[in-house]
């Protein structure tokens, strides 16, 4: 039973194709995320109304902030570093893997500054994908295998537990973390979700233990309780929202990143704003990101 019900407005209208990655930087007092497809990452200072596009010029599916200031991206076959006062991008780490027909889909930091980040195929075709960990000695390992869209990660406040999304299953899965060696076990469902409500995309984890998932074709945000009932739900004017997360200066002002690709003529005629990132203040607080210690 849903105990809640709010709607999201529109913050940014980004007219991104695959907006995504949002990230909320609490140092800098602004919201960072992604356009896939277009290559490109985008900064937004709600305080200002301030934007500004950084051209990666490739594929980019996440972003994260790093201890000295900078940003770590998930690119097409690897990882890179973004100076975001010049813009410039530099190489960190490649895939262990042949990437020609893959591409970064989502990711995020543990605890411990460790980047996660995995893959699907651009035909998005069964078990291509894998989830990787970049460590911050420039390490990267493969973490999971036979991944087919890989998606939405967080942890416990604990950092004992790891959420993690494999959108076709139409699950949230939980694993067991261990928050010095970063690995998992013990994998299984948390939350299962009925297709007519969406695809599982992008999570978050919120300062009371709820987890926050966007329904990919289901125009909505849900929130399940820490048993893996469903508490709340956000509803939004466009078809495609993709990830979400907390911010603002109380990091109560929940940011949800939207899409338009997937959109006819007709119906991105129907969803002007689709692409856009969306606002909405539900009531719990979200926590501080976790960045990249490299």
């Amino acid at each position: 039973m849903i105990a809640s019900t709010f709607e999201a407005s529109l913050a940014l209208d980004a007219q991104a194709e695959l907006g995504e990655g949002p990230l909320w930087d609490d140092d800098a007092g602004c919201l960072y995320f992604v356009d896939i497809l277009a290559g490109r990452v985008h900064r937004f200072d709600p305080r200002s109304g301030a934007a500004r596009t950084y051209e990666v010029r490739r594929l980019v599916g996440a972003v994260a902030a790093t201890d000295r200031g900078d940003l770590v991206l998930a690119v097409r076959d690897g990882f890179a570093r973004l100076d975001v006062e010049t813009g410039a991008v530099q190489d960190l780490a490649r895939l262990p893997s042949d990437a020609s027909d893959l591409r970064m889909n989502d990711g995020k930091c543990d605890p411990a500054g460790r980047f996660w980040a995995g893959t699907m195929a651009l035909d998005e075709r069964a078990g291509a994908g894998a989830l990787y960990r970049l460590d911050p000695d420039g390490v990267v390992s493969t973490i999971l295998s036979s991944v087919t869209i890989s998606n939405g990660l967080d942890w416990s406040a604990d950092g004992r537990r790891m959420f993690f999304i494999d959108s076709p299953t139409q699950r949230i899965d939980v694993f067991d973390f261990d928050p010095a060696r970063g690995t998992i076990a013990n994998r299984r469902p948390f939350v299962q979700i009925a297709p007519d409500a969406g695809m599982p995309d992008g999570l978050t984890v919120d300062a009371e233990e709820h987890v926050w998932v966007s329904l990919w074709g289901g125009g909505a945000v849900h929130r399940y309780r820490p048993d893996g009932s469903l508490d709340a739900a956000v509803g939004l004017p466009v078809a495609f929202p993709t990830s979400c997360v907390f911010g603002g200066a109380d990091m109560r002002d929940l940011y949800i990143t939207t899409a338009a690709v997937r959109l006819s003529r007709e119906e991105r005629a129907r969803q002007p704003a689709a692409g856009g990132v969306f606002r909405c203040r539900p009531g719990p607080a979200g926590r501080r990101a976790n960045r990249f210690k490299g």
